[in-house]
């Protein structure tokens, strides 16, 4: 039997699917307000990846992994096709998609990564986790005051804890499989190998704060997605749609297809 990732419809009287990929440590929930307005003209699919939100877990945290989770959930709602947008993690998800079965994508947006490898910069993240002692915690705002150390800006320490959840018996403890996702934390911010190129329309957003996405990047990006365009939005760290909804969904309304 397969697994089903735990997901969300928005807009379900609109025909035109828009699947939203979030990235490592994220969840459905992260792209809410963003959801909430493209909704009013698409119809908008958002999802806990494995090992993270609501989802279930598994040993296995790789691309081939989320790649199938993706098209099992689009053949679980009769989207032969569609919009395919992923942010950092979800965005490799989203190209290695893109590479494996172009026939499912009508458009693809990559938002603040590029398909290269990275240098780890989620480990602080891991370690709080492991460290915070999560089951002697009383509220919320001993979560936030523990996490501080490891995450002292505030958006980011709201970020990660919307992986922790309060017990039934008191304290807290972490809803994402932490294990699996360190394990494949190497492949994770690793470099994408494709094996063809990819001709439809493709967009690639940044955040003009943010350095994921570099000039020098764009040479390697076009050998693959030879059609891409390239967009920023002003005053956006990495997490674009949070820190700039606003600019986000204004660059969105250019590049999407009229609904």
């Amino acid at each position: 039997m397969t697994n089903l990732v735990n997901y969300r419809v928005y807009g379900e009287n609109h025909s035109h699917p828009i699947y939203i990929l979030h990235g490592i440590f994220g969840m459905l929930d992260n792209w809410h307000l963003a959801t909430q307005k493209l909704s009013k003209n698409y119809r908008v699919v958002t999802f806990d990846a494995r090992n993270h939100g609501k989802s279930f877990h598994d040993a296995d945290a790789g691309y081939s992994a989320m790649v199938q989770d993706l098209r099992d959930l689009m053949v679980h709602l009769d989207d032969k096709s569609g919009i395919i947008m992923g942010h950092s993690m979800g965005g490799k998800t989203a190209m290695a998609f893109a590479d494996l079965f172009p026939e499912m994508v009508d458009q693809l947006i990559v938002v603040d990564i590029a398909p290269k490898r990275y240098v780890p910069g989620h480990l602080g993240y891991f370690r709080a986790f492991k460290e915070v002692p999560l089951h002697l915690l009383n509220s919320r705002k001993e979560a936030e005051d523990a996490f501080l150390p490891y995450a002292p800006e505030m958006v980011v320490r709201q970020f990660l804890l919307k992986n922790i959840e309060p017990l039934p018996s008191g304290g807290y403890a972490t809803k994402s499989n932490l294990e699996a996702i360190e394990n494949h934390y190497d492949e994770i911010i690793g470099e994408l190998v494709f094996q063809h190129v990819f001709l439809k329309q493709v967009d690639f957003i940044g955040g003009s704060k943010s350095g994921y996405i570099k000039e020098s990047d764009k040479d390697d990006i076009l050998q693959y997605f030879p059609t891409s365009n390239f967009h920023v939005v002003d005053n956006a760290g990495h997490w674009v749609h949070a820190e700039n909804l606003s600019g986000f969904l204004s660059c969105l309304m250019q590049i999407l297809p009229s609904a």
